[in-house]
């Protein structure tokens, strides 16, 4: 493997002799590099090994798209997130030249349409992974050939498009699928994402991040139907409830659970998952009102695997922090604008705390708490980042989008 990542200046002089005589080469990268030109992919000729080529951010040009489908070996991965210039056209004749693509990553490629995922579909019957993140152009007519044609999905990203439960239905088709990622989709519903419950046992993530028309009973369909799930985030989804928790708890594997900003939830359905998932390792709760020490005192009491958590914003008070302080592993934690809680007590929970390598805590907290009890936890390994945000309201619906573009992982 190399990886060329960032390196600008390097052309096709410097990377074919930098290549020369390695016969082993699998995998090449060089995103956000300088032009996919035709001398730079023709370099690439001699390698008959060579499966997995990473272009990301990269201007591509006609003559590098024309190179790179003549290329002698058998391309099983191809990234091309962000690629500038890249078209239908020069999608459609690379993908028809290496029909054994096994994964696609075509983020961000906002010039394609309905006539690139038509010929992906028909040329790459066996891809397992199709990563097609913000691809604004593709109507929700093209979703439905994916599930169609390409029965060996194990991966779809189709996060910020236009899928609707049509294209949903025929994505459950898939029953290899296990990660599905549908944040921003706000074209679906339960009817779509019940029929994937039900015929994508598989499924081991989920990314419902903003999806604002999925409501408990989508939820349901997925605790229902897929035992084997580890990670769900259905952050920002105002239809969801403890209903949802309850549901979710069913999911004994469960590993990751982001709820940010789930009005609807409560430490009623905390308990549930807390009770019934006890492989959770990460926990997002933040802006989660309705959530306080009653959902605390569950979450010390079973969930013993817990490493990450953030309470931001949450009604967890002095007894609820303390109470979490005796989870063995807890190593990740961001208390930010925590009403109820006291210097006092943050302090006994932080020193109760024995595996914590990163806190986020308010700047106020900072001149509040013993140095004494900074400096013997900074000895131990403990990392602090002392933030100073204001406290943030709620946002308007309708102006979120434009405000923080695409995140899954927003700021905490």
């Amino acid at each position: 493997m190399l990886n060329l990542s960032n390196c600008q200046n390097v052309t096709h002089t410097g990377l074919s002799s930098l290549i020369n005589g390695t016969e082993q080469l699998q995998q090449i990268i060089l995103a956000y590099g300088s032009s996919v030109t035709s001398d730079l992919v023709k370099c690439l000729n001699a390698y008959s090994k060579l499966q997995s080529i990473k272009l990301d951010g990269c201007t591509v040009t006609w003559s590098g798209i024309k190179a790179m489908a003549s290329l002698h070996s058998p391309v099983k991965e191809l990234s091309l997130s962000k690629c500038l210039g890249l078209t239908d056209d020069g999608l459609s004749f690379l993908v028809q030249s290496h029909k054994d693509l096994r994964k696609l990553d075509i983020t961000c490629c906002r010039k394609i349409t309905y006539t690139s995922i038509d010929i992906i579909t028909n040329s790459c019957t066996s891809l397992t992974s199709l990563r097609m993140e913000s691809c604004s152009l593709v109507p929700k007519e093209a979703f439905v050939l994916i599930g169609a044609r390409c029965s060996f999905l194990e991966e779809l990203d189709a996060t910020d498009n236009e899928i609707d439960d049509e294209g949903l239905k025929s994505i459950s088709r898939c029953s290899k699928l296990s990660i599905l990622k549908l944040g921003i989709c706000s074209n679906i519903s339960d009817e779509g994402l019940a029929k994937v419950g039900s015929s994508c046992s598989m499924l081991k993530e989920v990314d419902l991040y903003r999806s604002v028309a999925i409501s408990d009973a989508g939820i349901a369909a997925i605790g229902d139907g897929c035992p084997a799930l580890e990670m769900i985030n259905i952050a920002y989804n105002d239809k969801i409830t403890d209903n949802s928790l309850v549901s979710l708890s069913k999911c004994r594997m469960l590993k990751a659970l982001e709820i940010r900003g789930c009005l609807g939830v409560s430490s009623i359905g905390l308990l549930a998952i807390a009770v019934g998932c006890k492989q959770l390792t990460v926990l997002d709760i933040k802006k989660c009102f309705n959530i306080n020490d009653n959902g605390m005192l569950p979450l010390a009491q079973f969930s013993q695997n817990l490493k990450q958590i953030n309470l931001s914003y949450c009604s967890v008070t002095d007894v609820g922090l303390v109470a979490l302080a005796s989870i063995s592993r807890l190593q990740n934690m961001t208390i930010l604008h925590l009403a109820g809680l006291t210097p006092n007590g943050l302090a006994a929970a932080l020193l109760a705390c024995r595996a914590l390598t990163k806190v986020k805590l308010h700047a106020s907290f900072r001149p509040l708490l013993p140095q004494s009890i900074l400096g013997y936890m900074e000895a131990h390994g403990c990392v602090f980042h002392w933030r100073d945000k204001a406290f943030q309201k709620e946002m308007d619906p309708k102006g979120w989008k434009l405000h923080f573009g695409r995140s899954s992982s927003e700021v905490p």
